[in-house]
């Protein structure tokens, strides 16, 4: 990470914050949200866009909540198991809403904004998730993203994450996906190839004759 070469005039002000949630079904107001990640993107010191920080949490299902046993056996998630390490919903959010607020503000930012792969899903549960929990202060945009499958099926000519992986010469291990934390990486992996992709080709049409 080079806090020299802040993000505050690249994206508008807002820090791209790549999010993955794996959840117990579809509904953000009924199921639950399960397993949350957060990857931080920032500029190294060749100016180039990389990961510097990485927070996942498996969250405990609010009270009432739906869980759907064809999304439970989806992503492999026992919301019960007894060594999934998991905690409160709004102690999850709050434990990765502080180092976001830090990066925020060291890359003089206003504010963060979800990128996620087909980003609707995501930021529908995170919303739902600050509602409940009664959260006053959200580091994100409440309804921008930037979206992978988008930028994805631009320079890569594909829309599924792994398949862009693959195109952007990423290794894709498939016994790792749909945990949040990996699908989150990976996700972060292809937005900054995109990002320093085309700053590159910037730079290059930029140049004289």
């Amino acid at each position: 990470m080079d806090t020299t070469h802040p993000l505050g005039n690249r994206f508008r002000g807002y820090l791209p914050v790549i999010v993955d949630i794996e959840t117990s079904g579809f509904n953000p107001k009924k199921n639950a949200l399960l397993e949350i990640a957060a990857i931080i993107v920032e500029l190294n010191g060749l100016g180039s866009l990389a990961i510097t920080e990485r927070h996942s949490a498996h969250v405990i299902p609010f009270k009432n909540a739906e869980l759907d046993e064809s999304a439970l056996k989806f992503n492999g998630i026992d919301p019960h198991h007894p060594f999934r390490m998991a905690v409160e919903e709004k102690t999850a959010l709050e434990q990765l809403f502080r180092p976001i607020r830090h990066a925020v503000k060291r890359n003089h930012c206003t504010r963060a904004i979800l990128v996620g792969h087909n980003p609707g899903f995501d930021l529908a549960f995170l919303n739902a998730a600050i509602t409940r929990t009664q959260i006053k202060r959200s580091p994100f945009h409440p309804f921008s993203s930037f979206d992978t499958a988008t930028l994805g099926g631009l320079v890569y000519q594909h829309t599924v994450l792994a398949k862009i992986a693959e195109a952007a010469g990423l290794t894709w291990d498939n016994s790792k996906a749909h945990s949040a934390l990996y699908d989150a990486e990976m996700t972060a992996e292809i937005f900054c190839e995109v990002v320093n992709r085309w700053r590159q080709l910037s730079q290059t049409l930029e140049q004289p004759g």
